[in-house]
């Protein structure tokens, strides 16, 4: 019996066909996100339409929604409902930030579709699920973290700066003596406020910032950041923040555009606003001011004086005008000569003063004006007083722009009523601030011109500051302070070998005899 063979040809393999979707978001519903929506609609139906061995189910698109809450979204709701009853195998996302900008829901959602059978790719990352191992899990992770990180940083950033434009962006955190109410608004704490008026009063007075510093620890008045010690830093910040006055000023600090976000000090990178009257002030504008000047002529004397001696380029001499220059023998007596002396004895009679004289000399006068200050000073600052007021009667003219600055100042408080109020919208009152300080810009311009004592009235304030420090000063000094002698001693003039004279800040002059002259 033959055998019979028969062929039996391999079955044809029917091609697979992927049930494809799409899934697109816009976050905002602007008209050109509205723009994008559209057009990805479009591109994704084209795409799957156009692929062989894929059939388009649907594509699912939420509108101007966020990204940070799944319940929100309706289409993406809709479209795992579709995958859990088996419909999708494959969705296509422009990118991980579409798909979601929350990380711990997007990860839970990956998984269940993988367990599902459905497979994600995201184009711009170039990530596809179906062959995601767990590095590339953590990939997706630190793409979302990254690309939410910097959504919301830009949004941020924009929400600012409009708020800055408009005069409403105050601070994030109170300083000390105030409280923020609203998350935006500024109101005076009366115990924190009365500590802040302290520290500008006793400043003024004379005191340093280190020694302001000390108190408060001592006083255990918790600092702005609610710690136990107070350091220098804390004091100048608070001498120099704005916002005592009532003024705010935005923007002093920025964070980069660029991932990894660094937090900077602005000096002249980014725009800063300045708001005038933008809350109520614990110090008025002329003590915040003077707090300036005298903070601003500490710096230069620092910077000015060496640290190495007391009297470094302090003592002039009298007879011909030469600075005078340290010398210490091999004894060990150290005094100070008229450097043209010093070269020649013949071209300049002042020679020699001991140093532990002039300090002596000091002791002497800083004892008589603390136990004379009725007789020597409060007749000096009256004098000054006079003069001043003397040549403001006389000036019609500075008295009509300082008027017109008051004013003005009060139409800018007023517009900050009205927008508090309500009744002016925010473009309206942007414009007439800007407005307001343009006008204000250009009187303060007018009243520098015409401000004819200018001179006098800072030598008051020297002079002010000078009768401070003597009176918040020890009842008496039995030995040399050199800061005291650095706050107070603005030049020395050596008239001769055994007398000079003292030029204190404010332009007050004492004479001291260093020792009897011997005839």
């Amino acid at each position: 019996m033959s055998k019979s063979v028969t062929i039996i040809p391999p079955r044809e393999k029917q091609p697979v066909t992927l049930r494809v979707a799409a899934y697109c978001r816009v976050s905002s519903d602007s008209s050109d996100q509205l723009h994008s929506y559209a057009a990805q609609i479009r591109k994704y139906t084209e795409e799957i339409g156009g692929h062989d061995g894929w059939e388009l189910v649907d594509i699912y698109a939420d509108e101007g929604l966020t990204g940070t809450r799944m319940d929100q979204r309706e289409d993406f709701n809709r479209m795992m409902a579709d995958c859990r009853k088996g419909r999708i195998d494959k969705i296509l996302v422009k990118s991980v930030s579409r798909f979601a900008r929350n990380t711990k829901d997007c990860l839970a959602t990956l998984r269940e579709l993988t367990a599902l059978g459905v497979s994600v790719y995201f184009e711009k990352e170039n990530l596809n699920t179906e062959t995601l191992t767990t590095e590339l899990m953590v990939s997706v992770s630190g793409a979302l973290a990254q690309q939410e990180s910097v959504s919301i940083g830009q949004n941020q950033r924009q929400s600012y700066k409009r708020r800055m434009e408009r005069g409403e962006f105050i601070t994030c955190t109170a300083p000390l003596g105030y409280r923020l109410v609203g998350g935006k608004n500024l109101e005076i704490e009366e115990t924190g406020a009365e500590t802040v008026r302290w520290i500008f009063d006793r400043y003024l007075a004379g005191f340093s910032t280190k020694w302001i510093a000390e108190e408060m620890g001592k006083q255990q008045i918790p600092t702005p950041l609610g710690l136990d010690v107070w350091h220098e830093q804390t004091v100048n910040k608070i001498l120099a923040n704005e916002k005592y006055i009532g003024d705010a000023l935005a923007q002093k600090t920025y964070t980069t555009s660029v991932f990894p976000y660094e937090r900077r000090v602005n000096k002249g990178d980014v725009d800063q606003y300045y708001t005038e009257n933008s809350h109520p002030a614990i110090i008025s504008r002329d003590t915040f001011e003077r707090a300036q000047a005298l903070m601003k002529r500490r710096a230069q004397r620092v910077a000015y004086v060496p640290k190495e001696y007391p009297l470094s380029r302090k003592i002039i001499c009298g007879d011909c005008g030469t600075p005078f220059i340290r010398r210490k023998s091999p004894s060990g007596y150290v005094s100070w000569v008229c450097r043209k002396h010093d070269d020649r004895a013949a071209d300049c009679p002042v020679g020699r003063i001991a140093e532990t004289e002039i300090y002596t000399a000091f002791l002497r006068m800083y004892n008589k004006l603390k136990h004379h200050e009725d007789i020597i000073l409060k007749p000096v600052l009256a004098q000054l007083r006079d003069l001043n007021d003397a040549l403001q009667k006389g000036n019609p003219a500075m008295l009509a722009v300082n008027r017109a600055i008051a004013e003005t100042s009060e139409q800018s408080h007023k517009v900050a009523i009205l927008r508090a109020g309500g009744l002016l919208d925010d473009d309206a009152c942007a414009a007439k601030l800007r407005d307001i300080e343009a006008k204000l810009a250009e009187l303060r311009r007018e009243r520098q011109q015409l401000l004819k004592n200018e001179d006098i009235e800072e030598v008051m304030e020297a002079m002010h500051q000078t009768a401070g420090i003597i009176h918040s000063g020890p009842d008496r000094l039995e030995e040399f302070d050199e800061a005291m002698f650095a706050d107070l001693v603005e030049k020395i003039t050596a008239e001769s070998m055994t007398r000079i004279r003292f030029q204190l800040y404010g332009g007050l002059e004492l004479t001291e005899q260093l020792r009897e002259v011997r005839r």
